[in-house]
């Protein structure tokens, strides 16, 4: 498989978009039936997928059916909740528990685990022994905001593999350079996003917003290089990217990526957004908006009023299917809008784009 090439796909079935994107992407080429096989979710707390904070058990279930259906057995669930948060409760809430049993997969707390002390670059690291000795990880992280990284994705989905103790230590180190120095000595095999619903503002949920999509890389520098465009940032605006593709982790986006998309966005929405994302929808007029599309402006607009750009604006920012072929003044997101005497194009446009054009275009 080429780390150069991202897949996409959009819906809201997740068990059967992993397994998809898996086929696709001819994933058991990577792979042998005697490969002890580490599944990396996100449960950093034990709320449920729906809250925007943990990696969706039906995603888990897809890339299981996979690897089971092409005789690769030794499959193991491992996670260390944050500091406070046991992992065992977080299984049994995020609905592993059930899973585990339904499959015969093993759920490992690493808050258990010995530990190994690696090294790279002068900077020591203890990680969790039993990830640590996979043949193969997966790693699995929900696509979410985070109050200090920005982002949380894939690179920062590994430091649910080391100790609390690390963890701890991690933020006292700037959280950026440990980041990419763990994904240094811990080597990510295969990255599948859980893009359905994931957190508008902070790592632990609450402010939940609607994708529908699932993302497919080798590459975790590239997988979250794009991840941060979906949320409204660039790459640079993410520390831990460019210093994990300066230790030779992998590739931030480039002229060499290929976005290989499966199916086009036409996942309506399904979720009533709450909290900041409910009071943001104040800005919108949809009408059979898809959730990817709805969601990136939702971001796009939080970025916006981070940086006071919203203080002023008081129209409507039109999305959905329902403006197709009607012609109106104002701004409209999205390729159904094209109507709309102020359009940005896509399907679905990146709400970096889009907070790019709304900056421009909110003050006329």
């Amino acid at each position: 498989m080429n780390s150069n090439k991202l897949y996409q796909i959009y819906g809201s079935n997740a068990a059967e978009m992993a397994y998809t994107l898996m086929e696709k992407a001819n994933v058991i080429s990577l792979l042998r039936p005697d490969m002890k096989i580490v599944l990396k979710p996100n449960l950093v707390v034990a709320k449920p997928s729906t809250s925007g904070a943990t990696t969706s058990p039906a995603l888990v279930e897809g890339v299981i059916r996979y690897l089971k259906e092409h005789g690769c057995n030794n499959i193991a669930i491992m996670e260390s909740s944050w500091i406070g948060c046991g992992t065992k409760s977080a299984f049994r809430v995020c609905g592993y528990e059930d899973l585990s049993r339904k499959y015969n997969v093993p759920l490992k707390d690493l808050k258990q685990d010995e530990t190994v002390l690696l090294q790279y670059n002068g900077i020591k690291i203890n990680v969790c022994k039993s990830v640590y000795e996979a043949d193969f990880l997966i790693n699995l992280p929900v696509l979410k905001a985070h109050c200090q990284t920005m982002l949380t994705c894939a690179l920062k989905n590994l430091k649910g593999c080391i100790p609390d103790s690390e963890k701890r230590r991690f933020h006292s180190m700037g959280l950026h350079t440990p980041i990419a120095a763990l994904n240094k000595m811990l080597k990510t095999h295969l990255v599948i996003v859980d893009g359905i619903m994931g957190d508008l503002t902070f790592e632990e949920g609450g402010n939940p917003v609607e994708m529908n999509t699932v993302i497919l890389g080798t590459d975790p520098v590239l997988v979250d290089s794009y991840a941060a465009t979906i949320l409204g940032y660039t790459p640079e605006e993410i520390d831990y990217i460019p210093k994990a593709q300066s230790f030779g982790i992998g590739n931030i986006l480039n002229e060499n990526t290929e976005l290989i998309e499966l199916n086009k966005n036409f996942s309506q929405r399904t979720f009533k957004p709450s909290g900041i994302a409910g009071r943001l929808a104040n800005y919108i007029e949809e009408d059979s908006a898809c959730s990817a599309c709805y969601g990136s402006l939702i971001h796009a607009l939080y970025r916006l009023e981070e940086r006071g750009r919203l203080r002023r604006f008081k129209g409507k920012i039109r999305i959905g299917q329902g403006f197709r072929g009607k012609t109106t003044e104002g701004i409209g997101v999205g390729k159904c809008t094209s109507g709309c005497s102020m359009h940005l194009g896509g399907c679905p446009p990146s709400s970096v784009n889009i907070m790019k054009f709304l900056d421009e275009n909110i003050g006329k």
